[in-house]
């Protein structure tokens, strides 16, 4: 995480943290179908810590439902 991705207290924004949780998801996605998507929904995120600069996170994805049309992805994020 950089600095520029601050706020006033000195932790990273939530929305670049959800940025680059649909990023996981998106790549999740293209893995199973080799086309664009976009994100419909997020249906909850729950922020238990806050991440500081030069933390390291990772982000975890898993297809939890394939349709005709859409695919189901869960994501989760670890230090």
């Amino acid at each position: 995480m950089m600095p520029k991705d601050t706020n006033a207290r000195g932790t990273i924004f939530g929305g670049v943290i959800l940025s680059y949780i649909d990023q996981a998801a998106a790549i999740e996605a293209h893995r199973q179908f080799n086309r664009n998507f976009v994100t419909k929904a997020m249906n909850a995120v729950e922020f238990v810590a806050p991440v500081h600069v030069g933390d390291v996170v990772s982000f975890y994805t898993r297809v939890i439902r394939l349709g005709r049309t859409s695919v189901g992805v869960q994501s989760r994020c670890g230090g």
